[in-house]
């Protein structure tokens, strides 16, 4: 066993560095495929004790078997399957191995349960529950407007640089997943909240810095913005889970709710395929299929 596991963790950390330098996946999706990745390590090594190339369909049956009797939830079993299939594809790619036991295994099928939407009323309630006086709250009403009239997504609202801000032309420049960089306009509110919070920012003068900085002059983390989100959620006396991702959906769905069209939507949010962009409209289900059908490509 010993030495099928010494293969099993070679292997890792070939893989890891391919997703992380070649594929360019976020930090926090190299983390969750890894995790996954050695827990069914763990698991073929205690049922069958074989190295990756030995690996067999049923015995991935087996293990996504496994995931449902304790009670993993379909998408984390969807999860869990993407990422095995993305380092089988990786094995196959490197002639480790000469098919993919995972060909003829299907995602299992699942609803995505949309997040609460907040009208622009309750996104004014939270931002006006926020208060303003203080250092800190300047910073976290600049930081709550951009998340949401921009669609950030919560990493790429705390990796903004001073570097990225673009006002003179109305932009911002977002690093997205894969590192792919969009232009995102950008309100007069928000432009004025940022330039409110740079008057009393503490932190260097190198255009390279971190935009938002916590209370020490470093990075804010994403629990921290749950954190941020949370308290002013509970100050406005809102009764919604609301995380960063709702301020994202909102975005989303005011701006068709506006009359966006969906490839814009696409666009603002930064989606590689316009099918993603789906997940973000509460529209009918035949007029979005039409809609979407008349936007992509023949």
């Amino acid at each position: 066993m010993a030495e099928n596991s010494r293969r099993w963790a070679e292997i890792s950390r070939r893989y890891r560095t391919y997703i992380k330098l070649e594929k360019r996946l976020s930090a926090n999706t190299v983390e969750s495929y890894m995790r996954d990745l050695e827990q069914f390590a763990h698991f073929v090594l205690r049922m069958w004790d074989v190295p990756p190339r030995k690996v067999e369909s049923q015995m991935i049956e087996r293990y996504m078997a496994w995931l449902y009797d304790r009670g993993c939830e379909k998408s984390s079993q969807a999860r869990a399957l993407s990422g095995l299939k993305s380092f089988f594809n990786y094995l196959l790619l490197t002639d480790a191995i000469e098919s993919s036991p995972l060909e003829f295994i299907e995602m299992p099928k699942f609803s995505r349960r949309l997040p609460d939407v907040l009208s622009t009323a309750e996104i004014d309630r939270i931002l006006a529950a926020i208060d303003r006086t203080t250092p800190k709250g300047v910073r976290d009403d600049a930081m709550l407007e951009l998340l949401y009239s921009c669609g950030l997504r919560v990493s790429e609202l705390i990796s903004l640089r001073l570097c990225d801000l673009f006002f003179g032309e109305g932009y911002i420049r977002v690093i997205g997943k894969g590192d792919k960089q969009r232009l995102v306009p950008v309100s007069d509110t928000a432009r004025e909240k940022i330039y409110a919070y740079l008057d009393c920012r503490k932190g260097g003068s190198s255009s390279e810095e971190t935009l938002f900085l916590n209370n020490r002059g470093g990075r804010l983390s994403r629990v921290m913005i749950f954190t941020i989100i949370k308290q002013a959620v509970l100050r406005a006396g809102i009764d919604k889970q609301v995380s960063p991702h709702t301020f994202r959906h909102s975005f989303a769905t005011h701006l068709l709710e506006g009359g966006a069209s969906i490839r814009q939507v696409q666009e603002m949010l930064g989606h590689e395929n316009i099918i993603t962009t789906e997940i973000y409209t509460h529209l009918d289900n035949e007029h979005l299929r039409e809609t979407v059908e008349r936007h992509l490509p023949i």
